[in-house]
């Protein structure tokens, strides 16, 4: 922002819903240090669910289940505000350690973190496919040391992430036996929303539908769903001021 500055500009972030006091003051520290004058924080599931153009307003429930790096955020809305609310530590980064994982141990193959970044991108999915393909991956041999080149199934790669997808439907679960009854009409009838970089896996929005009972669906370019949302809610803060809180 510079060093010198005659106005000090208004900031909107997203944070974990589950935020604590803590973390917050942490949070809006860091930004006033930087020059931010008066900061506005609004949580990340209603960032998402805004910026995939949800009904977030109305009396109705809405699921929305943001799926980023480091945490899945599963929240169910309504009237501006958060019903129902749980986060996993386990998303996008979880997957590629569980790749990384697998690979040493059924492989003797050493990855990177990049290595495994771009194998769960192109190939890695939660369900089996019937036509999968066979992938090159380059590493080090885990017990000499030496360069290793290995091939694997792409349909290997359902193993590893299973579990970590497992907890997330199980996140998913946990927040939908807080939701009101009320709410649960709505939900069924609309669905789950999946936003974020890991909601790109291939088939996860399948996976979900069968192990939770609700149809899931993709929301339209999720790795800017939130910035979408946090966009939106800057330009109309009374209509979110419930969600939103200002430091």
């Amino acid at each position: 922002m510079g060093r010198i500055m005659i106005v000090k500009p208004e900031v909107i972030v997203s944070a974990p819903a589950g935020l604590t006091s803590v973390e917050e003051r942490a949070l809006t520290q860091a930004l006033a240090s930087v020059g931010a004058g008066k900061i506005y924080i609004l949580p990340e599931p209603v960032a998402a669910a805004i910026g995939a153009g949800m009904p977030i307003n109305l009396p109705t429930g809405n699921l929305i289940v943001n799926l980023g790096g480091g945490t899945a955020e599963v929240a169910v809305l309504s009237l501006n505000g958060v019903v129902a609310y749980e986060s996993y530590r386990g998303a996008g980064d979880a997957l590629n350690e569980a790749i990384t994982n697998y690979l040493k141990r059924k492989h003797n193959l050493i990855i990177g973190e990049n290595t495994a970044e771009d194998i769960k991108i192109q190939f890695a999915s939660a369900l089996e496919v019937k036509n999968p393909v066979q992938i090159e991956v380059k590493g080090k041999n885990s017990k000499n040391g030496q360069p290793s080149v290995v091939y694997i199934n792409s349909n290997e790669l359902v193993e590893p992430t299973r579990e970590v997808l497992n907890n997330i439907a199980n996140t998913v679960k946990r927040v939908l036996t807080k939701t009101p009854p009320e709410l649960m009409a709505d939900i069924i009838d609309n669905g789950m929303i999946l936003s974020g970089g890991t909601s790109m896996l291939k088939g996860i929005d399948e996976f979900l539908t069968k192990a939770v009972g609700i149809p899931a669906s993709v929301v339209d370019e999720p790795l800017t769903c939130v910035a979408r949302g946090l966009d939106i809610a800057l330009h109309n803060l009374n209509s979110y001021k419930r969600s939103i809180k200002i430091t």
